[in-house]
């Protein structure tokens, strides 16, 4: 599989055509499909179709513009006389002086726009296609590296943040039971103070029936609360992260898939918080994915 890719990227190459100097540009950025324009100067107009498939062929996503632009040369030999044609004209010319004498001579803009004076070589059609199309493709491969530096850069960044988001999972799984036994013997105490005597004295129970009572309601609060599964799920989430990454090719839409799922156990462990430390955690977790959300935008 080939490394991950940016969407974003530019390259652009100049070639010299039978018509002149052209230069053919492609940019892109990202986007969720493909997304081709294609911006062409009229004499290269016909070959749209290829470049267009050229593209389609090479590139997956992003919203891409492909230039190709053409500085016709101003000394070239493009148009030239036709030597025959002004020397019969020369040759009817004073055959109708000679006939007409008071008749007007030929001027300098009536010979030009005489039939056959002016002419063009045949376009090689062929050759001018064949340079468009080669300079397509190595502005292609100039884009594709570019696009892969870039992805390689995005890759190093999310794993970096997945290292993060591991070492955040890491320090509350081994504070979870000092976190958990803090909160337990807090809620335990403050129902105690709350409700321990006007509970006994309405149900007429007894304070040891009551203690386990209100030791019930801690535990099953304790495990409505208990955020164990989430910080698993953040585990796997993880390790699909770079699994994916590992794996290269097309990542983007997997990504942005695990993503959401991400941000969703970091919603729901901020959800559960019953500690300060479990609060700034969600806070770090939450901020870590928005930025790899915001890289995996740009990843094909």
């Amino acid at each position: 599989m080939t490394a991950p890719m940016s969407m974003t990227g530019f390259a652009g190459t100049g070639f010299a055509t039978p018509l002149g100097q052209a230069t053919i540009e492609i940019r892109s950025v990202n986007s969720r499909f493909l997304d081709l324009t294609l911006k062409f100067a009229d004499d290269l107009r016909a070959f749209e179709p290829q470049v267009r498939e050229a593209i389609g062929a090479r590139l997956a996503r992003g919203k891409v513009e492909c230039r190709l632009s053409l500085q016709r040369s101003a000394t070239g030999d493009s148009t030239r006389l036709n030597a025959l044609a002004v020397s019969t004209l020369q040759r009817l010319g004073a055959e109708v002086q000679q006939a007409l004498p008071h008749a007007a001579p030929l001027s300098v803009a009536d010979v030009l726009a005489w039939p056959g004076v002016l002419e063009t070589p045949t376009l090689d059609a062929d050759a001018l296609r064949t340079a468009v199309l080669a300079a397509l493709e190595d502005s292609l491969n100039r884009l594709q590296e570019s696009r892969t530096r870039e992805g390689a850069a995005l890759a190093a960044g999310l794993r970096g943040r997945c290292d993060a988001i591991d070492g955040i999972v890491g320090r509350l799984r081994e504070r979870l039971p000092e976190l958990r036994a803090a909160v337990e013997r807090k809620l335990n105490e403050r129902l105690n103070q709350v409700l321990g005597d006007s509970l006994s004295a309405a149900s007429g129970l007894s304070r040891d029936d009551v203690a386990e009572r209100i030791r019930q309601e801690v535990t099953l609060y304790g495990l409505r609360a208990d955020v164990d599964e989430e910080l698993s799920r953040l585990s796997t989430h993880v390790t699909e992260v770079r699994r994916v990454l590992d794996a290269g090719g097309a990542v983007g839409r997997r990504l942005d898939f695990l993503m959401q799922e991400l941000n969703r156990e970091a919603n729901t462990l901020g959800s559960k918080a019953t500690a300060i430390d479990l609060s700034q955690a969600a806070i770090e977790l939450k901020l870590l994915i928005e930025q790899m959300r915001e890289q995996v935008q740009n990843l094909e």
